[in-house]
């Protein structure tokens, strides 16, 4: 496993144990996270105060790796997830990430999130 990929995998873990120490640990100062449709936020304060998310969801997410490629200082990810909400019942999503890379951190995250409705496709 490269360094980049066991970096996006320690994150990953991160999320699913709503560690917040561990998800900044593998991030730059001046990480960037976009998730497209929804917000752009700039730096590790900023990232520590979205690592909950919205107040109607409850942390933290199931998330499942579907695949995961790296192509150079780039590793893309592929997942499914389900995360409950406070109103009850759940959310299920499928997302796309894609994780650019500085000295083995993440340096931007760019987030594609789509919730499914319906099955495992719309």
């Amino acid at each position: 496993m490269s360094q980049n990929i066991d970096t996006v995998t320690t994150y990953l873990d991160g999320f699913r144990k709503n560690d917040h120490e561990q998800i900044l640990s593998c991030l730059t100062d001046d990480i960037q996270w976009t998730v497209f449709g929804a917000f752009r936020l700039t730096g590790k304060d900023a990232y520590d105060g979205a690592i909950d998310g919205p107040p109607e969801l409850i942390n933290p997410p199931h998330l499942e790796v579907v695949r995961m490629v790296e192509q150079g200082d780039v590793v893309m990810a592929e997942l499914t997830g389900t995360v409950k909400r406070a109103a009850g019942g759940e959310m299920r999503m499928s997302m796309a990430e894609v994780f650019v890379m500085r000295d083995g951190k993440i340096a931007e995250r760019r987030a594609w999130v789509i919730e499914l409705k319906d099955n495992d496709y719309r």
